[in-house]
């Protein structure tokens, strides 16, 4: 069986690439701020925010996944107490409530921890009134993106905009209604897993992250 090839080298690459479409669909926004979902998201948004001239930070949120099989995710939250809820997951799970909650508490602690890590005291950027692009490496089931998109909407950005290299053919539809712009340089109908559309698709680590958002 013949194996398919990956996409891009890497997550720069695919950032490169990404900047360059965005480019072409955001020519009337001059105030642009480009938030990357650490890790992966990050080293993307890296690129994206060089190409586009723009400012760069990143946008903690957190997967939830199923305690026996934690990518499999039942949900996401953010570090404003938005929790967003994949159901057909939580249903196939057979979570009880207790559970749910337990496992939501134990990814917001994570959140909050690694908010304190990754920013390092500095302040999140000024979202008001501008044109918010979220960046991540790829997109599963979405529900981290959308976690994303409602905790920017909280303060009141011009727009929204969520940029991936790649996701799936049929995306969440709630990402489509409530992201004002749904950019993504590939869909392929065999979405797999995100991993295979890049060669190199190492782990990145929270130190990773800080000297990118320090340079």
């Amino acid at each position: 069986m013949t194996m398919r090839p990956p996409l891009w080298a890497d997550r720069q690459q695919a950032g490169v690439e990404l900047a360059a479409l965005l480019r072409e669909r955001l020519t009337d926004d001059a105030d642009l701020v480009v938030l990357g979902l650490p890790r992966g998201g990050v080293v993307v948004a890296v690129e994206v925010a060089r190409v586009l001239g723009a400012e760069l930070d990143a946008l903690v949120v957190r997967k939830v996944g199923v305690p026996w099989h934690p990518e499999l995710a039942i949900g996401a939250v953010g570090t404003t107490g938005v929790r967003v809820r994949n159901d057909d997951v939580v249903r196939y799970a057979g979570l009880a409530e207790a559970e749910l909650d337990q496992a939501f508490r134990t990814a917001e602690e994570e959140v909050a921890r690694r908010e304190q890590v990754l920013r390092d005291g500095r302040p999140p950027p000024t979202l008001a009134g501008r044109t918010a692009v979220l960046v991540d490496d790829g997109l599963a089931t979405g529900a981290t993106a959308l976690a994303a998109i409602r905790i920017v909407r909280r303060s009141d950005p011009a727009s929204v905009t969520l940029a991936i290299p790649v996701a799936p053919l049929d995306p969440d539809a709630r990402l489509l209604v409530e992201a004002d712009n749904f950019v993504a340089l590939a869909q392929p109908r065999r979405f797999g897993s995100v991993g295979t559309w890049y060669a190199d698709f190492r782990q990145i680590e929270d130190e990773d992250v800080r000297t990118l958002l320090s340079r």
